[in-house]
């Protein structure tokens, strides 16, 4: 890629900062997006008289999508140079977005939602990639933290923004909200952002095939994660996906390894900086998808909230990374980025381990602290990771390596959201099980646990009569749910935790 030109004459850097604003803006609103609809599909149900079996495809169609769209960030930014890749693609995220408010069916929604999750999917890696292309390494830093703030923050306001909008307008307007930050963010991005010289040969250098088995791949893995917890990881459907995935992921890696010009250039991971960068991106998605599914589904199921007090109570988190970015700045660019991931992954093991000790009575108090934790440690997550892994590389390989990058965090994310149902699914019987044991057994602490009158289970023995069990039953059904949030809990913290394994393996990167 060659060195980027500044779009006017006199090269303030104010004018690189508003084209690097334009693009973050239309980063935050694509993965926005994704959060605020999640809220309000039995709304977009009822409205379009969608099928239960269906709803889900609302959200799979468009993470599949964007999952195809991330790794070939690299490929489309030298096809049309990273001003006009933005330019077009938050053109068609606005065309698309539209597409889905005005929507009257569920097969026009689903086309729609997979336009919007293509160009969304672009809009991420080419942020990141804009960091390393645009700024000096003193002024990185600060770009890093004003994308990585934006895209942390964006899916923990989603419940908020996504309950109000539905309970006090419509659900058109769900989609509707991107239209105007969207054209916005669009001129100021092709107005302001640096011209860099595109290169139309990669049509003719296009390797097809690679590209239809990349896409497999990628597919078939979101389709198996997301029907695995469900219809069981040994089911002949899951099986099957994942043996379309491995054949078709195996003979892409083989085929873009002998290719001089591949479709996402898979040579990035040789660079142990980048290998061991994109290890951690892998290992955060898990915890902050995680983390960010497990609150909804507790507050939801367990408390019975609604969209817009989820929203409020997972503010807490947003509120502290906030707060806590400009220190993450400062100590980037005087401490070894090693270190701050080490200290950044450690923290936020410890914050997800602090929420697996919940009860079926706990809400904003007791949830309150493990987010302030986690809202600390997110930033030491994510720059220092992003400057291990994409610091050192020259400005041509960078496009690529931020979608490979990206790509890690969002796999992660869905990996970990299919360990979390699988454990919920499976473990909520046996743990149910459990509870009734110790309960006919006249365990107090059971008792207290699940909320029991105490006089019913005191001195008990044996079974229960049928008043008492009617009593019980929805008591134990929700504990029992609750015991297996916090197992998933504690299993998300321990692979974070792991993160801390690859850490010392990275070089140390140049100082800022």
């Amino acid at each position: 890629m060659e060195r980027v030109e500044p779009a006017h004459p006199d090269a303030r850097p104010a004018i690189i900062w508003l084209g690097f604003i334009a693009m973050c803006i239309g980063m935050f609103m694509a993965i926005l997006d994704v959060q605020v609809v999640a809220t309000s599909l039995p709304t977009i149900q009822s409205a379009l008289d969608i099928g239960p079996d269906q709803m889900s495809w609302i959200q799979t169609a468009y993470l599949i999508a964007e999952v195809v769209a991330i790794p070939l960030t690299g490929l489309l930014t030298r096809l049309l140079s990273m001003r006009w890749l933005f330019v077009v693609a938050i053109s068609l995220f606005v065309a698309a977005s539209a597409g889905c408010a005005a929507s009257s069916s569920f097969g026009e929604l689903v086309v729609w939602r997979v336009l919007q999750g293509f160009s969304g999917g672009t809009l991420i890696p080419s942020v990141f990639s804009a960091v390393f292309i645009l700024f000096p390494n003193e002024r990185q830093a600060l770009a890093t933290t004003i994308a990585g703030v934006l895209a942390v923050l964006a899916p923990t306001v989603g419940p908020i923004v996504g309950g109000w909008l539905t309970e006090t307008y419509s659900w058109h307007w769900l989609f509707l909200i991107n239209i105007l930050p969207g054209i916005a963010s669009a001129i100021l991005a092709a107005r302001f952002l640096p011209k860099q010289a595109a290169d139309p040969s990669e049509l003719r250098h296009l390797d097809g095939l690679s590209l239809l088995l990349m896409a497999t791949a990628l597919t078939t893995l979101e389709l198996s994660l997301k029907e695995a917890p469900t219809s069981g990881w040994t089911s002949a459907y899951v099986l099957s996906l994942l043996a379309v995935c491995v054949v078709s992921g195996g003979a892409f890696t083989g085929r873009t390894l002998r290719r001089n010009r591949p479709v996402v250039d898979l040579g990035n991971f040789a660079d142990r900086n980048f290998l061991v960068g994109s290890v951690l991106s892998f290992v955060l998605g898990i915890g902050l998808f995680g983390s960010v599914y497990l609150m909804p589904v507790f507050l939801a199921f367990v408390r019975g909230h609604d969209a817009l007090e989820i929203g409020m109570t997972m503010l807490v988190t947003g509120i502290a990374q906030l707060i806590t970015a400009p220190v993450a700045v400062a100590l980037e660019k005087r401490m070894d980025a090693r270190l701050l991931s080490a200290i950044g992954f450690a923290l936020f093991a410890i914050g997800v381990g602090m929420s697996g000790f919940q009860d079926p009575r706990s809400d904003y108090d007791a949830m309150f602290w493990p987010q302030v934790v986690r809202g600390v440690a997110i930033m030491f997550c994510l720059l220092p990771p992003t400057r291990l892994a994409l610091g050192t590389l020259p400005p041509d390989r960078i496009p690529d390596a931020s979608g490979l990058f990206n790509l890690m965090r969002n796999l992660g994310g869905a990996i970990g959201i299919a360990l979390i149902d699988t454990i919920i699914y499976t473990r909520s019987e046996p743990l149910g099980q459990s509870l009734w044991a110790r309960l006919q057994a006249g365990d107090l602490k059971a008792a207290t646990f699940v909320g029991a009158p105490a006089e019913i289970v005191s001195g008990h023995s044996g079974s229960f009569d049928a008043d008492a069990t009617a009593l019980l039953d929805p008591l134990v059904q929700t504990a029992a749910s609750v015991e297996a949030i916090n197992e998933a809990w504690m299993v998300v913290a321990i692979l974070t935790g792991c993160a801390l394994l690859c850490i010392p393996f990275a070089k140390r990167p140049a100082p800022t």
